[in-house]
């Protein structure tokens, strides 16, 4: 593993951030979300979710215009299910949010032949020696808070904690992400993020995203 080089986030590493939407299942919704210029749109395939998007209908695969990537997020899913709703969905890509191993994420990857998001719960210093075996079957991780109902807590986690990633694969940064980030971001050391996750800070319901209050804060950011 080498280590990757180590400076406080400049604002056009800020400015250039990916925004994933997670949680979503509404139409209209997912349109007007969409609208705002974002880059992944996650639809929850965990039925103890309150965001379960299942069924999906067919109006809110149609609302994600070309350009922008869909995402389910699975937790320890049969892979069998997984393959078969990448194809009936056209998943761009697979987020796997339990506790699969590599050789699983390995077969979902050359099955679905979908991107694959290996979501990690934060309980203090990541493992990166056992993340490593991870990095030739995914495209990125996801690192947000660990709680038992495996994400959409709404509760962050400490950043610092990813002050010395050494890996090559790039990251998403989850859990209780609100316009505080925009703050906080400025003064982190965070080698390797590529995005932020976006959810149950930005909602005025279950699976139901605040537009201006999204609208707000990516002005922010690309300010």
């Amino acid at each position: 593993m080498n280590p990757k080089k180590k400076h406080e986030m400049t604002q056009e590493e800020i400015r250039s951030l990916r925004i994933k939407v997670c949680g979503m299942r509404d139409p209209e919704n997912i349109r007007q979300v969409a609208a705002l210029g974002i880059d992944y749109v996650g639809f929850v395939f965990y039925p103890p979710s309150p965001r379960y998007a299942v069924p999906l209908p067919p109006e809110a695969l149609a609302a994600v215009p070309e350009g922008v990537k869909k995402v389910g997020v699975f937790v320890d899913e049969n892979p069998c299910t997984v393959t078969r709703r990448a194809e009936r969905y056209g998943l761009d890509y697979v987020q796997l949010h339990g506790d699969e191993t590599p050789a699983y994420c390995r077969r979902i990857r050359e099955e679905s032949h979908a991107g694959i998001i290996k979501a990690i719960a934060v309980k203090g210093p990541p493992d990166y020696d056992e993340l490593a075996h991870y990095e030739e079957v995914v495209d990125l991780f996801l690192f947000d808070t660990a709680t038992a109902a495996r994400g959409g807590s709404g509760t962050a986690w400490d950043h610092r904690l990813l002050a010395t990633y050494p890996l090559h694969t790039p990251w998403l940064l989850s859990g209780g992400i609100d316009r505080n980030i925009l703050e906080t971001l400025p003064h982190l050391t965070l080698p390797g993020l590529t995005g932020l996750d976006l959810n149950s800070r930005f909602e005025t319901a279950s699976g139901i995203k605040d537009i201006e209050k999204l609208r707000n804060f990516l002005n922010q950011l690309r300010a």
